[in-house]
């Protein structure tokens, strides 16, 4: 069963700042070479001493807040002792027995319908390792190289408590998460490798499994699924689910066993003798919140009539939430209904598959498109028509029509009054389907519809749909006479 299965899930986010954490090497390294961002810090060479960035702190209390934590009277680094290539000091500046925060929360829609609550177990602040770029692949590479640019950017690790049951809950989990840190501006998920996510999973009763590598929101629901099959099969065939790290190699869609998971032992923490312990619980008091998505979402619902399922949608990215107040901003009580369906129903569609975001999308031309669907000029297929020749042309970087010029040139205003054309393409859509005239006159519902649209395709979707109906529906009867 579904409910046997426990998901816990811990998510690595690079924070936002414009310097690395403990020097002053910049954070924007990815599209400059590598090792270009370094200093004798960030590589750890003898006596160089970490300086703490304040920004950091401030960016990682801010999430605690927003995640209902409550920051510890002190907080302290350690070092976590590992080796590993892209690890420049053979360990990790990090925070293990005294976290930044503990005990906080997020609301996500759970697989039974409602809100349902994800304990939220630490928050702590820790430098990111370097990356290997393997040269050929990662399992069959020559050799690897080395870039430290990533070395000692500032992350946050936000460890959740195994209350997720599904894929599916996980990857809300993860989408409210990212939301929420993108309205707190301290995230920036466009950048690469911005949000990495290590899940365990377990069949209850049974040893918990770490997945680790996972760096895409879909490849998280990918590998939990993969997994809970892989778990399920071992128990169906008498056997032990052993603890230990796998790796999930996205492009093959498999978990793939990487050592027997380490004990916290292992790793030989200890204090970071060269950085003091923090003492900012008196910060938190200072911290204002920006309006968060469940406050937007219920903005959303209250000033401009949304429904649950749209002010979801709309405000479970900032983009997209900011799109749309900026669609309706010159008629909010006029547009706000029919802007809320068409971006959140439509326009995502139309994106995902194109693979297209939705920064090059004109909100000021996609209010045009709105306004000529409430004035009733275009019908629903015309529009979502007009809507691809829209973003087609920004996809391929072609000078914008309007909206109002697309209609135009492809004749696609309502044909709403030429009754004459309409009832031409009746005839022929009847003519060109008895079957659909026999099943109607055999009472299958089914049949009208069909009609209906073949006639649509004749009117090239310009046919008012009520007056279409009304105009088949008199011809039927005639016939039937």
């Amino acid at each position: 069963m579904e409910t046997d299965v426990i998901v816990g899930l811990e998510v690595h986010c690079q924070l936002d700042t414009k310097s690395k954490l403990f020097c002053g090497c910049s954070t924007d390294y990815r599209s400059d070479g590598p090792n270009t961002h370094v200093c004798p810090i960030c590589l750890g060479l003898p006596g160089a001493m970490p300086v703490l960035n304040k920004r950091s702190i401030e960016y990682a209390m801010r999430v605690a807040k927003a995640l209902n934590c409550t920051v510890l009277h002190e907080s302290e680094f350690s070092r976590k002792n590992y080796f590993y290539p892209d690890l420049d000091k053979a360990y990790q500046i990090t925070q293990y027995d005294k976290p930044l925060a503990e005990g906080g929360y997020l609301e996500i829609e759970g697989d039974e319908g409602g809100e349902k609550r994800i304990r939220i177990t630490r928050i702590h602040v820790e430098e990111d390792p370097g990356r290997l770029v393997h040269m050929g692949n990662a399992e069959r590479g020559k050799y690897s190289l080395v870039d430290y640019n990533r070395a000692g950017i500032p992350l946050i690790e936000i460890v959740s408590e195994p209350d997720m049951r599904s894929p599916k809950e996980a990857r809300k989990f993860l989408n409210k998460l990212r939301a929420t840190l993108e309205y707190l501006s301290v995230f920036d998920s466009d950048k690469e490798g911005s949000l990495r996510v290590d899940a365990n999973i377990s069949i209850k009763g049974s040893e918990r499994v770490e997945v680790k590598n996972i760096t895409s929101y879909k490849g998280v629901e990918k590998a939990l699924t993969f997994e809970i099959t892989r778990q399920k099969n071992v128990l169906r065939r008498g056997q032990k689910v052993d603890r230990e790290t796998r790796h999930f190699l996205e492009a093959r869609g498999v978990t793939q066993s990487a050592r027997s998971k380490e004990l916290e032992h292992d790793y030989r923490y200890f204090p970071e003798p060269d950085l003091r312990p923090l003492h900012v619980q008196s910060w938190v008091e200072g911290i204002v919140l920006p309006e968060l998505p469940d406050a937007r979402r219920e903005r959303f619902m209250a000033q401009y009539g949304c429904s649950l399922n749209h002010a979801r949608t709309l405000t479970g990215e900032l983009k997209l939430a900011n799109f749309f107040e900026k669609v309706v901003v010159s008629d909010p009580k006029g547009l706000s209904m029919l802007a809320a369906t068409w971006i959140a129903d439509t326009l995502i569609g139309e994106l995902n598959f194109r693979d297209m975001e939705l920064d090059p999308v004109d909100p000021e031309s996609f209010t045009g498109l709105v306004r000529l669907l409430k004035a009733g000029t275009i019908t629903d297929k015309s529009g979502v028509e007009v809507l691809r020749v829209m973003l087609d042309q920004r996809l391929k970087h072609e000078t914008p029509e309007t909206p109002a010029g697309i209609v135009a040139r492809l004749n696609l205003a309502k044909t709403k009054g030429d009754t004459g054309a309409i009832t031409t393409a009746i005839e022929e859509a009847i003519n060109e389907n008895q079957k659909a005239l026999e099943d109607y006159r055999a009472g299958k519902a089914g049949a009208l519809n069909f009609l209906v649209g073949q006639v649509m395709k004749k009117t090239r979707g310009r046919a008012d749909p009520g007056e279409l109906n009304r105009m088949l529906a008199e011809v039927l009867q005639k016939r039937e006479a």
